[in-house]
């Protein structure tokens, strides 16, 4: 369940639009002009004075290093960037901002999931800081699971691959999960905390491991459920109680880590009661679900290509020398190389092109950087 449904929402920016196409006279033309410059040249300062303080920023903390870094698409918008800003003084102001959390997509994740209001996010953050402290996040990695193996037998999950856009593949066949098995060999408490260490684990290493494998910034998954045979035995009390829990985890304190989610296998009563549930949940949220019946095959190829894809989903990857692909654990964070890169600090310290897009969402400029800094020379279009 390490891709779960979460909470999202959409920027509602408003008053940054250039199309001056449909003056209808002279004088309208030069009025609308002015106004368009006056904008632009405001919009131009206050994100030049964004970019300035993240460069700053990140000018402190970015480590010098030697050989060639990796090329990493880092495209931010320029109205995102300012919010972040915001939300980012916001929080030092508030003593909220430890070191190791002083991050552009972190904060951006937060801000989407609270709908880009500041007061509703720093508080969000706020309790993510809590409970990181409360439950010792932080030292997590200690945490040795020893029955994860016969853990698996009773709740199947996996990661596999990456989908066409080099995002990480999360497997979990719902159908196949045995509740009251599970709680013999485990208790809720210790799985839960393996399922923290394994988000940690996919912020450490799988995201940065795919962000360079796919030279563009990763932090979300693709993930996969299967439900076939899903029936009563599996919403058992610990189970139902198991699910309530995690989501809880997932939603407060890792928002937006979801691309997509496919549910497959659905049966006929199982979309019904989608149905239901659909109604409930955020339209954006909605947007990231789709849920299919037994012939899936083709809509997850779309999106993951065969080699990608295990076999018995659709595609042609067995992982034989791995004993299957539920057993792999095949992806670009299992490359000796890019664990090398990542724990040489590429993802974070080695992203070379930034990509500023406006408002409408096209990508205006590029410039070449030795951080995820913002460079001046993007705003030039604004001038």
């Amino acid at each position: 369940m390490s891709g779960p449904v979460d909470r999202s929402g959409r920027p509602g920016f408003e008053g940054f639009t250039h199309d001056d196409e449909n003056e209808e006279s002279k004088s309208d033309e030069d009025n609308s002009e002015g106004d368009n410059k006056a904008k632009k040249g405001s919009f131009k300062k206050r994100a030049i004075s964004a970019g300035n303080k993240f460069r700053r920023s990140l000018r402190r903390k970015s480590k010098k290093k030697s050989g060639n870094l990796a090329s990493i698409e880092d495209i931010r918008d320029v109205q995102e960037l300012e919010t972040v800003e915001r939300f980012r003084r916001c929080l030092l102001d508030g003593g909220l901002l430890p070191e190791r959390h002083d991050d552009y997509h972190t904060m951006l994740r937060f801000l989407k999931a609270r709908k880009f209001d500041i007061e509703k996010a720093k508080h969000m953050w706020s309790e993510m800081l809590r409970w990181r402290n409360e439950y010792g996040v932080d030292s997590i990695e200690e945490f040795d699971y020893t029955e994860l193996n016969e853990v698996k037998k009773y709740y199947p999950q996996f990661y596999h691959g990456v989908d066409k856009e080099g995002r990480p593949v999360y497997v979990e066949l719902v159908g196949k999960v045995d509740a009251n098995k599970l709680v013999k060999v485990t208790t809720l408490d210790r799985y839960i905390k393996y399922h923290v260490k394994e988000f940690e684990r996919s912020f450490q290493m799988r995201f940065p491991a795919c962000s360079i494998a796919a030279k563009r910034h990763i932090d979300s998954s693709t993930t996969i459920l299967d439900v076939q045979g899903v029936g009563l035995k599996n919403f058992s009390k610990d189970a139902r109680e198991l699910i309530m829990r995690l989501q809880k985890i997932d939603n407060d304190n890792y928002p937006e880590t979801l691309c997509r989610l496919y549910i497959i296998n659905a049966g006929q009563g199982f979309k019904m009661l989608w149905g239901t549930i659909k109604s409930f949940l955020d339209p954006q949220t909605a947007s990231k679900i789709h849920v299919l019946g037994s012939k899936y095959q083709n809509k997850l190829l779309e999106i993951i290509d065969e080699s990608e894809l295990p076999d018995f989903l659709g595609g042609k990857c067995r992982c034989e020398e791995s004993g299957g692909c539920s057993k792999s654990d095949k992806g670009p964070w299992k490359d000796p190389n890019i664990i090398e890169r990542v724990l040489n600090g590429e993802a974070n310290y080695g992203q070379q092109i930034l990509a500023i897009s406006s408002t409408d969402g096209k990508t205006v400029s590029y410039t070449k950087l030795h951080s995820s800094a913002v460079s001046t020379r993007c705003l030039d279009h604004f001038e």
